[in-house]
């Protein structure tokens, strides 16, 4: 029997505008900033502003998608060399977070880390978290922390800082060509 949490039942959201704020927090991180800088601050007010009525549900619908993109490659790629996604992914990416105790609180750890199991396994992460009740205003910054822990996973392992950008880019745009 499929499950109600499949991802052909999960809205895509707006994987665009998820992928620009996750590439543009990977810059700042590799050009040395710390997320204070203004003028990436300013760009993110902007868009934010610009979303519009259910604008902000798109983008988290994109970034979960995001995050079942980069779960995916990740386990095709761990496969290939008989590892288990889960096993390495979830304890570096819960390690992480709890040492960004000022952007992600100790009781989001858990969500996320299973919203990656839940990825791993081929299951939506919207729809996985929508089971428990709509997000909070608290598992915002930790939801997009995951997304840019695991864009950075997988660059590291790839040794490319844009191939995790890139490699949704290109998915992108091959679907609209489809």
């Amino acid at each position: 029997m499929p499950s109600p949490c499949h991802p052909r039942h999960a809205p895509v959201g707006d994987v665009g505008t998820a992928l620009m704020m996750i590439d543009s927090q990977l810059t700042a991180i590799r050009n040395g900033k710390d997320g204070t800088d203004p003028e990436q601050r300013s760009w993110v007010a902007q868009v934010a502003a610009s979303l519009g009525p259910g604008g902000a549900d798109d983008v988290l619908d994109g970034a979960c998608t995001l995050i079942y993109m980069f779960m995916q490659w990740l386990r095709m790629a761990y496969e290939d060399h008989d590892k288990d996604v889960i096993e390495y992914v979830v304890p570096n990416l819960v390690g992480t977070m709890r040492m960004m105790h000022k952007s992600v609180r100790p009781e989001a750890i858990p969500t996320m880390a299973g919203l990656v199991v839940a990825a791993g396994t081929g299951l939506s992460p919207n729809l996985w978290r929508k089971q428990y009740g709509d997000w909070t205003k608290e598992e915002l910054t930790p939801l997009e922390a995951t997304a840019l822990l695991l864009a950075e996973h997988i660059n590291r392992l790839t040794d490319d800082p844009d191939f995790a950008t890139r490699m949704i880019t290109e998915a992108l745009s091959k679907t609209l060509e489809d």
